[in-house]
């Protein structure tokens, strides 16, 4: 924030709020200034308040957070507030510099964002219980995998037995793609059948702890299509050897190239699309950006997706996705379930 000329920061965004402070209320406001914190929330969460960030000097608005600042404002004399521009909508942005007038308001770098980049070791735990429910889950669901069902079926299972297995809330809407739905990468489960011979992508995670995971596997139904297995070895192979190239050091975009170089020199280069991967954390999608548009360099304790794919329109996609964390000198494939597509077939 010094460096930033900053004197003082509004966090609005809640994951960033969770992290900054462990208050976990939907309704919140964290101000934070070079002597104190200040969480603006209700008198709902007074309790929670009290136990989950006590050495935060809470206020328990009665006004709109927005008049509460304003009294907060001339009480602290304030110059200059950063918000957090990229998570609010232009009316509320507009309603906080109207309220700290004649403080300046201006659009704060994305301070917690890049704290929140670098996972500490007492991070780790949740991604493994996130990551742990979700295998456990798919192994689960895909044991009940039969002809007739619909997407929306599977994916309506692979949530429930998330849940029972201890997932806050699925991390993001499941995905569940059969055949030719298969070509969409982000495809949405509808009333699509399950056939003999089918092939399904799954696309799921858990949120933990406020922590996600964010998996993909490709399963079969009685048997692989000849076209689906000559794509599926080939993303397999990119994914293995982009994996490989990840250390501290290397450029988001060179990592990016090695998958998709290979992908390309196999003839579907035209058909991955998508960037390599992205961060993962208390987002599903965070920084960094692991993609051919991103020069930034990988550093240890980044967590990012590994997630090639190909998508053939008319004929169905295979994306195998894993989560990894960059290590001292490499990086630690965090998720465990089988990329052996002869285990993967029902």
């Amino acid at each position: 924030m010094k460096r930033a000329q900053i004197p003082a920061l509004l966090i609005t965004n809640r994951p960033d709020q969770i992290y900054m402070t462990g208050f976990s209320g939907e309704d919140g406001g964290v101000l934070i200034t070079s002597r104190e914190v200040y969480l603006l929330t209700d008198s709902r969460f007074e309790t929670s308040s009290k136990a989950e960030a006590p050495w935060a000097r809470a206020i328990f608005r009665k006004m709109t957070i927005q008049q509460e600042l304003e009294k907060l404002a001339k009480k602290l004399r304030m110059r200059k507030l950063g918000i957090q521009a990229q998570h609010l909508p232009l009316a509320a942005c507009n309603a906080y510099r109207r309220a700290v007038r004649p403080a300046k308001v201006v659009a704060a770098p994305d301070i917690p964002g890049s704290l929140r980049t670098i996972k500490k070791a007492d991070e780790l735990p949740m991604f493994r219980k996130a990551i742990r429910v979700a295998e456990e889950a798919f192994l689960k669901t895909i044991r009940t995998i039969r002809v007739g069902q619909t997407e929306r079926a599977i994916a309506a299972r692979l949530e429930y037995e998330m849940a029972l297995l201890g997932s806050d809330r699925a991390a993001f809407g499941s995905i569940v793609a059969e055949g030719s739905n298969a070509a969409l990468p982000h495809a949405f489960p509808g009333e699509r059948k399950i056939k003999k011979g089918s092939h399904v992508l799954l696309d799921w995670g858990a949120q933990c702890d406020w922590y996600c995971s964010d998996l993909t596997r490709v399963v079969f139904v009685d048997r692989v299509p000849k076209k689906i297995r000559e794509i599926y070895g080939i993303t397999l192979e990119a994914q293995l050897a982009s994996i490989d190239a990840i250390r501290p050091g290397e450029r988001m975009c060179d990592v990016d190239a090695v998958a998709r170089n290979l992908i390309k020199r196999a003839g579907y280069g035209r058909f991955f699309g998508h960037g390599l991967g992205h961060g993962l954390g208390m987002d599903v999608h965070e920084a960094p950006s692991l993609s051919w548009r991103s020069t930034a360099k990988l550093e240890a304790g980044m967590v990012v997706t590994v997630e090639p794919g190909i998508y053939l329109p008319g004929v169905g996609g295979v994306r195998i996705e894993d989560d990894v964390i960059v290590t001292d000198r490499g990086c630690r494939v965090l998720s465990s379930v089988t990329k052996d597509i002869d285990e993967l077939i029902l």
